[in-house]
């Protein structure tokens, strides 16, 4: 128990969420440009400075930045969740000795399983107030006029019921695996460099981040792609009810999406997924790593958590 509530584990918590804070409001445009590629399957520009070019054009300049605060609440609270729990079960199962990758993975795993089922709700709302107000292609998306965090939650309960807030659940278990995936290959990756030298440099950090997320991002976009499509949940298409984004549901999307864009519609927005999240991930990593080492240097403690 005690690992679990250590002060140790509170400040790769603290850091985490800092670091992911700090690297998506530097690369937030380029996550808006991902997500109107993936919901607003009309859009006729595929590349992503072509998409941020006409946001601009026919919203206004900071339409790149729409939705940035409920987005950093629930990127902070969701990096603090994840950090925490990876880092206090690493803690524990690990217990002083070198880590495996696949004690990592499924670390990882569980760690992701906790985060997504505490702080869906808040990246429900934060895709809807992201979107609205964007001047969609698709007919079919039916427009939303929330005042706030507050009243986007108050109007979904009222109007869809409490379990709509857990739309895309279903496929955001499965996408664990994306971080899951990112921090195995990222302390493997560190293992190996370790080895070598005493410690990391910042080009290192930020590469070896780069490689994991993007090896991760491949894998999982296709489910990231249905996930966006349920959390914003506005499609007139598909009537049925899809709570908490089940098995049929998720078929139904990726059937619909290969059958009118073929294989490739799975990934539409990779490369605006792939820019946004690999430079994100470094970033976050770089700082996360950078921070965690100097709240330790001066607390005077040692940081633990074997690699």
């Amino acid at each position: 128990m005690a690992s679990v509530l250590s002060y140790e584990s509170l400040v790769h918590a603290v850091a985490g969420a800092v670091g992911s804070v700090t690297a998506m409001t530097v690369f937030f445009p380029l996550d808006t440009a991902r997500l109107r590629l993936q919901v607003d399957e009309t859009r006729k520009s595929k590349t992503t400075h072509m998409v941020l070019l006409e946001i601009i054009k026919e919203e206004g300049l900071l339409a790149p930045y729409r939705g940035w605060f409920p987005v950093i609440s629930s990127l902070c609270c969701s990096n603090f969740v994840y950090f925490y729990t990876f880092n206090s079960l690493k803690a524990v199962w690990v217990k002083g000795q070198r880590s495996t990758t696949g004690k990592d993975l499924v670390v990882g795993f569980v760690a992701g399983v906790v985060n997504v089922l505490l702080t869906t709700p808040l990246w429900v709302v934060n895709t809807r107030l992201k979107l609205q107000g964007a001047k969609f292609r698709n007919e079919d998306i039916v427009p939303t006029n929330y005042k706030g965090i507050i009243d986007a939650f108050h109007q979904i309960i009222r109007d869809e019921g409490i379990l709509a807030l857990w739309n895309g659940t279903f496929p955001s278990l499965l996408l664990v695996f994306n971080p899951a995936i990112q921090f195995m290959f990222y302390e493997g990756l560190k293992r190996q460099i370790l080895k070598k030298r005493l410690k990391l440099s910042s080009a290192d950090v930020f590469i070896i981040g780069a490689i994991a997320k993007a090896i991760a991002t491949t894998v999982t976009y296709p489910m990231q792609t249905v996930q966006s499509i349920l959390r914003f949940g506005r499609h007139r298409l598909n009537p049925e009810n899809r709570t908490l984004g089940s098995l049929r549901n998720v078929l139904y999307l990726l059937h619909q999406r290969v059958r009118r864009f073929g294989i490739m519609g799975l990934y539409k927005g990779l490369e605006a997924k792939l820019l946004q999240t690999v430079l994100t991930a470094a970033l976050m990593f770089l700082v996360y790593e950078k921070l965690t080492a100097a709240t330790f240097t001066v607390m005077g403690l040692k940081n633990t958590g074997k690699h």
